[in-house]
């Protein structure tokens, strides 16, 4: 089994546990906006980034088609978004975010918009172990009449585990995981599994009108 398929059934079975002690406490979501929008076309507007990596909006954006197509959306192709905002006098994703919602309808004609905020986003490093992390807030806007439809929080993290032999191992396990970070990069899958994780999610997207039709980019 593949890193990520590994790390998708710990993550899932974490969500599971978790959502199984909460049960009693989690109040249901409300999908009243959503349900009355009925949104057939999602358009991903290149995210902010407060995080400290510049190439992270562009990393995030490779991971989030799928999870939105395979919920059943159409979803624009976000390299075509990003090529024709920045041709039309918006060069970077904060002033791509400016862009009003009038004008998205005229000359796009999506039914709602995907806004996204990177809050963290790299790898860690500490003395005995590093961490690989993505943490997104995510908002899903009606583009006619501006309401929020839904909002969540996509967020992953995988960490470094004990290489055996107490002290050293552990050593050798953070050296060779930063050493292997350097040319691997951790965050795209990981962020791809937090966005499949809070798309569906039982506070996720609704299914969308191409949910067996498998639109995608």
């Amino acid at each position: 089994m593949d890193f990520l398929n590994t790390f998708k059934v710990l993550a899932l079975s974490a969500v599971l546990l978790a959502t199984g002690c909460a049960q009693q406490t989690v109040k249901p979501y409300d999908y009243t906006a959503f349900e009355k929008s009925k949104p057939r076309s999602i358009l991903v507007i290149p995210p902010l980034n407060n995080s400290i990596e510049a190439d992270a909006p562009y990393k995030y954006l490779s991971t989030i088609t799928k999870p939105l197509a395979e919920k059943g959306y159409y979803v624009y192709p976000v390299a075509v978004i990003d090529q024709f905002l920045k041709h039309n006098g918006l060069p970077t994703p904060a002033e791509m975010n400016t862009i009003s919602l009038d004008k998205i309808d005229k000359h796009i004609g999506a039914d709602a918009v995907l806004y996204v905020t990177i809050e963290e986003w790299g790898q860690k490093y500490q003395v005995l172990a590093s961490t690989a992390i993505v943490k997104a807030k995510l908002k899903l806007i009606d583009v006619k009449s501006g309401e929020l439809l839904w909002e969540g929080t996509a967020q992953a993290a995988q960490s470094s585990g004990d290489g055996g032999g107490g002290l050293a191992g552990m050593l050798v396990s953070a050296l060779v995981t930063q050493v292997a970070g350097s040319v691997s990069d951790q965050t795209p899958g990981l962020s791809e599994l937090a966005n499949t994780i809070v798309i569906n999610s039982s506070h996720g997207v609704l299914d969308g009108p191409y949910l067996n039709k498998k639109v995608a980019e």
